[in-house]
């Protein structure tokens, strides 16, 4: 499985994610430039992924510029095709805006920049990003983002629900979904869903902040196994990391 990670202009955890990808998951990863203008030498079985950061500064919205580059062509041309695609935090923003997952990231109801560690629910093993993690499964892993409201309108809520879109629900230790365990007012709690297809997946908190122990957090490595173990055979031996760098 070979990972690709766009860098837009104001990317700022492209290099956290190709570490824990290549260095800590032993996975092959690029980076790819946001003038490129193809995905040539990917497969339906790699992802690319879109980190976090303020691409184009967050100016006009956030995710709303990012949208248009190069390569964001590319990107949709491969999840229209099967291809999976993993957003977080500024990279679900620009899936929203790129019209590749329902709904939009708002400004947080506190108005404020909130950068902590936030416990996450997880909602359904019907996914990539959860198939290796049991149903209600309480994850620790960081957010940080001034923009991470999730919205959307009534019957796009409904049809997340009945289709097991959701994948992470904001929570406390416990596990309890609750209004003051929510960090930035999303709609029911809302912190991670999934396109249809379950090809395509955004999430608002960083899960690669938090899958070493020397960070003292390793929760977040649980996401990233379960989308390698999903995707690879136990024969297939880990690949050598690789960056454009």
């Amino acid at each position: 499985m070979k990972f690709g990670v766009v860098v837009f202009p104001g990317s700022n955890c492209d290099r956290d994610m190709v570490h824990v990808l290549g260095n800590v998951m032993g996975q092959e990863v690029v980076t790819i430039f946001h003038k490129e203008t193809s995905l040539e030498g990917f497969t339906h079985r790699d992802c690319i992924i879109l980190p976090g950061g303020f691409s184009y500064g967050d100016y006009l919205r956030t995710g709303a510029i990012a949208r248009f580059s190069p390569i964001m062509d590319a990107v949709i041309e491969f999840a229209n095709n099967g291809g999976r695609v993993f957003g977080i935090c500024n990279g679900f923003q620009i899936l929203c805006e790129a019209g590749l997952l329902p709904g939009a990231l708002l400004r947080n109801n506190n108005m404020k920049y909130v950068c902590k560690n936030i416990y996450l629910k997880t909602q359904t093993k019907e996914s990539l990003l959860t198939q290796s993690i049991k149903p209600g499964t309480v994850l620790k892993v960081p957010i940080a983002h001034g923009d991470g409201r999730y919205y959307a309108d009534a019957a796009t809520m409904q049809k997340l629900k009945d289709n097991d879109q959701v994948i992470f629900r904001y929570c406390d230790a416990n596990g309890n979904i609750t209004e003051e365990a929510n960090p930035n007012g999303s709609l029911e709690n809302i912190a991670g869903i999934c396109n249809e297809g379950r090809n395509v997946y955004g999430m608002m908190p960083h899960p690669e902040r938090a899958s070493e122990a020397d960070l003292g957090n390793t929760d977040g490595r649980q996401i990233f196994q379960s989308l390698i173990e999903s995707v690879l055979s136990t024969e297939l031996e880990p690949r050598k990391a690789i960056s454009s760098y």
